[in-house]
Order: C-alpha cells, then sequence, then structure tokens
C-alpha cells in the first residue's frame, strides 16, 4: 500500500467531519503558532536530529525516525493531545509519525527547500 493510500484511508473524515489522523498530523505540520513547516524543521534542528529533516526536504533518500526521536522532538503533551483528538494511544500516535512524516515533509518540499510560510 503506497503512503497516498494509506493517507487516503487514515484522513477519513469530510465536510466538517473529523480529518482523521493524517488530518490532525498535517494540522500539526501546518500549525502557524509553531511556525509550520520551517518551525517543524527548526524544533528537529534543535533536538539534534538536523541531518534526518535535511533528508526529508532534500532530494536525496529519506532517513527513517523512531517514535522515541518523534515524542523527543514534538514532545509528550502535544503527543497526548494528538492522541486524544484521534482517538488512539500516544505510542500510536508517535509511531504513525514515524512512519508518515517523513513523506509529507518530502512532498511538501519538492524543490529541496522548505516553504517560507
Amino acid at each position: 500500500m503506497s503512503l497516498f493510500d494509506e493517507i487516503g484511508q487514515l484522513v477519513g473524515g469530510v465536510g466538517g467531519q473529523d480529518p482523521g489522523p493524517v488530518g490532525h498530523i498535517m494540522s500539526l505540520v501546518n500549525n502557524p503558532e509553531t511556525g509550520g513547516l520551517q518551525g517543524l524543521i527548526q524544533q528537529f534542528q534543535s533536538n539534534g536530529l538536523g541531518d534526518v529533516v535535511s533528508s526529508w526536504v532534500g532530494s536525496g533518500a529519506n532517513q527513517g525516525i523512531s517514535a522515541d526521536q518523534i515524542e523527543q522532538v514534538i514532545g509528550q503533551d502535544k503527543i497526548n493531545e494528538l492522541a486524544g483528538k484521534i482517538g488512539i494511544q500516544p505510542d500510536q500516535v508517535s509511531s504513525l509519525l514515524a512512519r508518515h512524516l517523513p513523506g509529507v515533509v518530502d512532498k511538501m518540499t519538492p524543490d529541496g527547500n522548505a516553504p517560507a510560510s
């Protein structure tokens, strides 16, 4: 199953309904309060994972990331908040992010650079 097939199955809601897990993940990536994608990239860099996030932004192969590393960068409070919104366990949120975030960031940066806004 491709990333887009999985996203399609997970997104779920339409027309004001719950956007599903990936919709909530996208809201995390696009959150203006935390600086959007640029802010997320800076969080990874600040936590010693700049090389990992740079591989997602760049044109080469995406490096993998563990659920523990996701928790280190995003923070347990945000993971718990997403888990509550999605209706799954926090460790499942971390695993979901570890599995999908590299591809999402990669697709959001097709020219190898993070958008300015």
